[in-house]
């Protein structure tokens, strides 16, 4: 088991992968309205990961014989004025994803939970990968600005990406 300080911040970072994903979904249905069904299938496909992680911790928790306790999702935004505007907010929750993340590696090591902290360092290496992949859409953007043909073309560019389920095992192994 996990010690009970930990369960805790575990319990709440499921329930903030749950608002990361609500997050997305909602950043996904946004701009399918505004008829950007690229950026629509950049932030489902982010919509399922967040499941994914969430998944992912649900199931260490059980493995660790832990209690997970699912609590209710606050209130997300349902409209950005922009897709930069979108994707700069996507890396600031990014960022703080990346310090709840940070905080859990900090509990783990301070309580000397090794089996832990070997399982929070996919989350680690994932931060980094959400962050360097945001920041390169916020580059783009910006270097693209009002030009409409621009847009049009990451539009397209984000429509390629597919998802590819995450190892949800609390081990990491199939």
């Amino acid at each position: 088991m996990v010690s009970k300080r930990l369960e805790a911040a575990i319990n709440k970072q499921i329930n903030a992968e749950l608002w990361s994903a609500y997050l997305y979904l909602s950043m996904s249905m946004h701009f399918n309205n505004e008829g950007l069904p690229g950026v629509a299938n950049w932030f489902l496909n982010q919509f399922k990961e967040e499941q994914d992680h969430a998944h992912k911790f649900m199931n260490y928790m059980n493995a660790k014989g832990n209690r997970v306790e699912l609590t209710p999702i606050e209130k997300v935004d349902t409209s950005w004025k922009s897709v930069l505007h979108a994707f700069e907010e996507t890396l600031k929750h990014e960022r703080v994803v990346t310090q709840l993340i940070n905080e859990l590696v900090t509990i783990a090591k301070e309580e000397k939970d090794y089996a832990s902290d070997n399982f929070l360092q996919w989350f680690v290496n994932e931060q980094v990968e959400e962050e360097e992949t945001a920041q390169g859409i916020i580059d783009s953007l910006r270097l693209i600005g009002d030009n409409g043909f621009g847009i049009y073309s990451l539009d397209k560019e984000l429509g390629t990406r597919t998802y590819t389920a995450a190892d949800v095992s609390a081990t990491g192994e199939e």
